[in-house]
């Protein structure tokens, strides 16, 4: 062979197949493999190969020593497979194959723990390793994803300008593609963005289901609505498919309306949920978000349910209150400003917890474009989060909130009190009451606990350093 790959990627699903046309599309140099499983996947590199002719220095292998001496010295390879034992059993594969120097790149959902592992392990035996967040689906794979890599940073020396060459770009031109940091930071970041977009699609599907089943509003009408509050300062992509979903029709009939009430889900979601545990810190808006999705699954409980205590006809007996629409975008903004305040401060416990310095002005800026969670909000959040890491702090945000939060309120009362389950928007504000408020109850859940368990307290007339248990009875 004459010119080897500057570039490989191994494992051709969707998201493969995009991203290797992204690659291939920048002019780089590139071999891709895909494992051959005689009867059920045979010959898919060659394929792919074939397929796009037009890409220049595009080679194709099935056989995974082919694939490595394909390959420039130090080898950069990509791992497009399925999160979970396929990463390790490829790393497994591979590290025979390779030299001191050469790297690995995770660009799957992986755990961060996993990639921790995996860091050190690769580490000592002279491989550099790079866990790399990848958002935007199929489109901004092919497009322009936002990528979040994290590991090693002599890694992301290497091989960085290859990243940012596929990656979306922001207002500025910049690439959305940033060294997050250390260890598994790249894909804990990643992980936190898809717990943000758990909420952001729930809360979204809340403020349609009000909008048609309490207001009565047709999905044409609701489509409408969102494209009005997408002109005016609302726009995200979440925002952009749920219009074209509300317009999309088979047969002449609203397709939405033939689709099963019962959303999937992979692993991010509860990941995310379980990360705010073990750091401690709120998340209330992403786990309702994620337990919300675990109660439409139970869909023949839910239709048992409906006949045991007929909610659907006390709903239909509310009428609402004038204004109700304009004091849902409202309540539908506070929400989402609660969701990234969260979520950005889940960022912030993990940066100290372990180590890791983010910038999450710059998290921001790599989200403004290429990946799911883009919005003009995130634009507005990159300048926010310049000056102030507690998004609920900033000025700009305390205004916004202040002139949103009895909108939310009042929707979220009306909401349930009309028969309505509002799981984000009602974690939303009591994540937003109970933050703002001085004196909360707390303190008896403290006393309960020292006269069960002898847990102790301290006290608000002695300095914090000082326990105190109390003989209760």
């Amino acid at each position: 062979m004459s010119t080897r790959s500057e570039f490989g990627l191994i494992g051709l699903g969707v998201m493969g197949k995009s991203l290797a046309q992204n690659i291939a599309g920048k002019g780089i140099r590139l071999s891709v493999y895909n494992r051959h499983i005689t009867g059920k996947e045979e010959g898919i590199a060659e394929d792919f190969v074939s397929l796009h002719t037009q890409y220049t220095g595009l080679q194709g292998f099935d056989d995974i020593s082919q694939f490595i001496d394909s390959l420039e010295t130090p080898r950069s390879i990509l791992l497009m497979v399925n999160a979970g034992p396929a990463v390790d059993q490829v790393i497994a594969t591979l590290l025979p194959l390779l030299s001191a120097g050469d790297m690995i790149i995770d660009g799957g959902n992986s755990h961060y723990k996993d990639t921790e592992r995996r860091e050190v392990a690769l580490r000592e035996n002279g491989i550099y390793f790079l866990g790399v967040g990848i958002s935007g689906g199929e489109e901004g794979a092919l497009h322009g994803p936002s990528l979040m890599p994290g590991g090693s940073k002599k890694a992301y020396d290497n091989v960085g300008r290859y990243l940012e060459s596929i990656a979306a770009r922001d207002k500025n031109g910049r690439p959305c593609c940033t060294y997050v940091g250390p260890q598994g930071a790249g894909h804990f970041v990643k992980m936190t963005h898809n717990g943000i977009e758990y909420a952001e699609m729930q809360l979204l599907a809340e403020v349609y289901h009000l909008l048609r089943y309490y207001l009565g509003k047709s999905p044409e009408d609701i489509s409408n609505i969102f494209e009005e509050w997408k002109i005016h300062g609302l726009n995200s992509y979440i925002l952009e498919i749920t219009i074209d979903i509300l317009r999309t029709k088979e047969g002449g009939e609203l397709l939405l309306d033939k689709i099963l009430d019962a959303a999937e889900q992979k692993s991010t979601g509860g990941w995310t949920v379980e990360a705010a545990f073990e750091l401690g810190t709120p998340l209330g808006a992403v786990s309702e978000a994620v337990m919300a999705r675990f109660l439409s699954a139970e869909k023949e409980q839910r239709l048992k349910a409906v006949n045991v205590y007929s909610n659907g006809k006390q709903a239909a007996q509310q009428t609402a209150s004038p204004n109700f629409a304009d004091k849902l975008k409202k309540g539908y903004e506070a929400a989402r400003i609660i969701n990234h305040a969260t979520g950005f401060l889940l960022l912030k416990k993990a940066s100290e917890r372990y180590s890791w310095n983010l910038s999450l002005s710059e998290i921001a800026r790599i989200w403004t474009n290429g990946c799911i969670i883009r919005s003009a909000l995130m634009e507005i959040l990159v300048e926010v989060l310049m000056k102030e890491t507690d998004i609920l702090q900033h000025p700009n945000m305390v205004a916004m909130m202040s002139d949103r939060v009895e909108d939310i309120k009042t929707v979220v009362a009306e909401g349930l009190g009309a028969g309505h389950a509002l799981p984000v928007l009602s974690a939303s504000l009591n994540h937003f009451l109970g933050y703002t408020t001085g004196l909360s109850p707390a303190n008896l859940i403290q006393a309960q606990r020292d006269y069960f368990g002898a847990h102790t307290y301290q006290r608000v007339d002695r300095p914090l350093t000082e326990h105190f248990h109390t003989q209760w009875k």
